[in-house]
């Protein structure tokens, strides 16, 4: 297996003058892993606390101790202050427009040079690491929500500018996909760090591991080369409401000479293994997100969007499931994970099913749980049906939890790094290198019979 990463010619012009100059190990919602399933609505505290700074409730965790730790070991930390200086420099929306998404982009492709070993560590963090990215990203955005400008910037505007911040630094607007017969297209999908009022200092390896394999190319059991693009996705259910999924992936699920020929959404699941996630449910459990709301619903598709017509309770995983769970892809088992909680037809409480769905029933929970990892392999999953696209390989994979070594799993008075959470999260993220390239040996035939 090779792989190769992209340069960093692509740098804007912070970028270009920065280079010159995580969880317990208890099992969590996935972003993850079934949650409680909860009607809360945003809490009081994150109403007010938002209110009060005019920051978001994920800006404000920028304070503690330990993002800011995290973001001057990576050498992170100059960035939110030298996009608050190019700010200052803007005289025009359309400018400022063009900078912010410049800069967006420049930092996601410092985030994924770090972590494939090319420019400098700026610091003593592993490389490896996927905080840096999410706390400068705060930075930058906290930096965009209080600036001033000297010329009228409408609420819309701000928002529009913010938005782009969003997309640029997450690589949703940066996939390349190579045209051409001889190279099979991989998406994959990874999130942010979560749940963390609990622990400011959890990462999370499905981030990780897309930040590993952005721009990579891996090569097949049969030889052939696979090009790998990947992109990070927010922990908040907003977002996802409004088609941030669909948005990101919708280019290259249609036919065309850039399709994709495998996708693979992946986040942080269950303590000690891997799961292949069968089946995917439509409804949202109600689990607060990273800014505190919870939404208890119907998965809810945002209009102009491709999607099936009547919605359906349940999608299925189009991953070569058998071959993954055989292949000796690393230290981590890896799971058919079938089971799903469902309402049956003339019944009014969830019942849990080991082996999927039972015909007609409403989904409460897919093998995923009812949290942002079972939505986001909902969506693409709909999404490839509703392009017409069934046989195209695509699913979720959930990875182990990431855990901190022994004696540094209280966040009152651990490290934000230990060999142990460094050597879980590059084991992680090289089974799911491996696993990849399992399903990307059975991608090559399907892509063939749909094309």
């Amino acid at each position: 297996m090779a792989h190769t990463g992209r340069s960093t010619a692509r740098l804007g012009t912070l970028g270009v003058a920065l280079l010159a100059a995580v969880p317990l190990s208890l099992p969590t919602p996935s972003a993850a892993a079934t949650p409680p399933t909860t009607t809360s609505a945003p809490t009081a505290t994150a109403t007010a606390t938002a209110t009060a700074t005019g920051l978001t409730v994920e800006e404000d965790r920028l304070a503690q101790a330990a993002p800011q730790e995290i973001l001057r070991r990576s050498g992170f930390a100059v960035w939110p202050r030298e996009f608050g200086r190019g700010l200052a420099r803007m005289t025009t929306y359309p400018q400022a427009r063009r900078y912010v998404e410049t800069e967006g982009r420049a930092l996601w492709r410092r985030a994924v040079d770090r972590a494939q070993g090319r420019g400098p560590a700026g610091g003593d963090l592993s490389r490896d690491d996927d905080r840096p990215l999410y706390w400068a990203r705060l930075g930058m955005s906290k930096e965009l929500r209080q600036w001033r400008p000297g010329f009228g910037l409408s609420a819309s505007q701000r928002a529009s500018l913010l938005a782009g911040l969003e997309r640029g630094s997450r690589g949703q607007d940066s996939i390349e996909l190579p045209a051409g017969k001889r190279l099979l297209r991989i998406v994959v999908t990874g999130f942010d760090p979560f749940q963390l009022d609990a622990d400011p200092r959890r990462s999370n390896p499905s981030g990780a591991a897309a930040l590993a394999l952005d721009g990579t190319t891996i090569r097949t059991a049969s030889g052939e080369p696979a090009r790998i693009e990947a992109a990070v996705f927010p922990v908040r259910w907003a977002d996802f409401a409004r088609g941030t999924v669909e948005r990101t992936l919708a280019p290259y699920f249609r036919r065309g000479p850039r399709q994709v020929a495998l996708f693979t959404t992946i986040s942080q699941g269950r303590p000690g293994r891997f799961d292949v996630e069968r089946t995917n449910g439509a409804w949202r459990g109600g689990y607060p997100d990273n800014v505190r709301e919870s939404r208890t619903e119907t998965v809810p598709i945002p209009p102009g969007v491709p999607t099936v017509t009547p919605q359906p309770q349940w999608t299925t995983t189009s991953l070569p499931y058998a071959r993954i769970v055989a292949a000796g892809t690393g230290p981590y088992p890896v799971v058919d994970h079938t089971a799903v909680t469902e309402i049956p037809v003339g019944g009014t409480a969830p019942v849990e099913r080991p082996d999927g769905p039972t015909p007609g029933s409403t989904a409460r929970a897919g093998g995923g749980g009812d949290y942002l990892s079972n939505e986001i392999a909902y969506r693409a999953t709909l999404l490839r049906d509703a392009v017409w696209r069934p046989a195209l390989p695509g699913g979720h994979l959930h990875t182990p939890v990431l855990e901190f070594g022994p004696g540094n799993t209280d966040p009152a008075n651990g490290q934000v790094t230990d060999p142990v959470l460094v050597q879980n999260r590059l084991a992680i993220t090289q089974q799911v290198r491996e696993i990849v390239t399992v399903a990307a040996d059975s991608a090559r035939g399907a892509e063939a019979g749909t094309s």
